[in-house]
């Protein structure tokens, strides 16, 4: 590669909104380039949604063999592996970073290991890498840098005694104790993966439920499942005098004044992220930001001409797949394919069991925002499905206009709520109504019968209940 190479497109970031753009401009017959310091995949694939799933896995697998008697099996001398369960989740992460490898060489991505840095708009240089000192002109740029984890003040991360969930999800030993700080989906999926593997953990929010940005009903059934399989969980708490040792973490855990000072073998922070900009521009090049994030207009360009930004960069609400999806939306309008589109609605996830996905408002908001709406529930207690399948905890809810039947949100708690929640989402973006749920034929028997039904609830006319 010449030191003056020119592209349509430099991508600098290689995770959900970096490669997606970077194939996309492929697909579209644009020279690219992709610039990232690690292999492809970026936070994602290598260090959070991909691994991380691959550990609930073993952890959902382990809990269902210890009451596997439920259901008339006899499992003598379970044990586990806590070295290999990680094993095998770097391995799967290997696995999906291959793939993209080879997505790339197929729409002739370029692939440069390294640090971009933009120096004026339109010249990227690598700082960083075999490729160091290497100049890249570019007729459009594109900054998909992503987020990184959120640190504590004078609190070092050193992976064993102090970590975020990057170092978690390559700890070499299970901790016998565990002080989980922050209960939203990192926290609770690694609370849940610990917990099934006997570690004490204890799970600590500063409002007043897990899952904050989560129903309040779906957050409580959660909360009674955790407290259940004996996961200590403290809302409307504070951590605070967090001390350090060779062997041990001590802090105080802080409710309405009163105080409670605990000691663990390791802390989790799981308290949010930060806009990963350190390295990426130059004095010359100047972005208007806000509160570290990249402001982009609704074609995801920048103040800069030519320079774009999307995916956790550009804010909230910093979930893989609302990052691919403005990603492509950005390159599909930059090179005249389509006019792109800001993103509206999204489902959101979380992977400890039981499951919770949504999509929408919450009540919480609607009565904030002074919206009517009829709630239509119904509980997994109640479906066949689940019962047969002995997973019957959890529900689900719509929120519905009371004249249109527009469906204003959906939150389902229970066995595969993540799988099932892409029906609403695409009842959403077709506007369908709940009346058109409710008389969609669902097979029988179905965890999905649950979403028909609670449509149904919405008139009084579900079946089951």
């Amino acid at each position: 590669m010449s030191s003056s190479t020119k592209y349509d497109l430099v991508v600098i970031g290689g995770g959900p909104a970096g490669y997606a753009s970077a194939i996309r401009a492929g697909q579209l017959g644009k020279k690219v380039a992709c610039v990232e310091q690690e292999r492809p995949g970026g936070t994602c694939l290598n260090w959070g949604c991909i691994p991380s799933k691959a550990l609930l896995k073993s952890a959902e697998l382990y809990n269902k063999m210890q009451h596997s008697e439920d259901l008339g099996i006899t499992v003598k001398g379970l044990d586990y592996d806590f070295n290999t369960i990680i094993g095998r989740s770097r391995d799967v992460a290997d696995t999906m970073a291959k793939g993209i490898s080879f997505l790339f060489k197929k729409n002739k991505v370029d692939h440069i290991i390294g640090t971009g840095m933009i120096n004026v708009p339109g010249m990227i240089e690598i700082t960083s890498g075999k490729d160091k000192g290497t100049l890249l002109s570019a007729e459009k740029t594109l900054i998909a840098t992503g987020c990184k984890p959120r640190s504590l003040p004078n609190l070092e991360v050193d992976g064993e005694r102090v970590m975020t969930s990057r170092q978690a999800l390559e700890m070499k030993n299970q901790p016998k104790s565990i002080v989980i700080v922050g209960a939203g989906a990192i926290g609770a999926e690694f609370a849940y993966f610990l917990n099934a593997f006997g570690t004490k953990v204890t799970l600590v929010e500063m409002l007043d439920q897990l899952l904050p940005v989560e129903d309040h009903e779906t957050a409580a059934v959660v909360e009674k499942s955790f407290k259940n399989s004996g996961i200590d969980c403290r809302v409307s708490t504070a951590v605070e005098n967090i001390k350090v040792n060779a062997k041990a973490v001590k802090m105080d855990l802080v409710r309405e004044g009163d105080s409670e000072s605990i000691t663990a073998d390791s802390i989790l922070l799981a308290i949010g992220v930060v806009a990963n900009t350190e390295g990426l521009l130059s004095p010359r090049a100047k972005l208007k930001m806000d509160r570290g994030y990249i402001q982009v207009d609704e074609n995801y360009e920048s103040s800069a001409k030519g320079i774009y930004a999307a995916g956790d960069i550009i804010g909230p609400p910093w979930l893989a797949h609302v990052a691919t999806y403005e990603a492509i939306q950005a390159v599909n309008g930059m090179f005249g394919h389509s006019k792109p589109k800001r993103v509206s609605q999204f489902p959101g996830c979380t992977y400890c069991v039981p499951q919770v996905a949504s999509i929408g408002k919450t009540e919480k908001k609607l009565k904030e925002e002074g919206i009517n709406y009829k709630v239509g529930k119904f509980p997994f207690q109640a479906s066949g499905k689940a019962v047969a399948s002995n997973q019957p905890e959890g529900f689900v809810k719509m929120l519905v206009d009371p004249i249109y039947g527009e469906i204003l949100g959906a939150h389902i708690v229970g066995s595969d709520a993540t799988e099932m929640i892409a029906e609403y989402g695409l009842g959403m973006k077709l506007e369908v109504t709940a009346g058109e749920v409710h008389n969609t034929i669902h097979a029988h028997p179905t965890l999905s019968e649950a979403v028909m039904e609670a449509a149904a609830s919405v008139f009084g006319e579900a079946i089951h209940i």
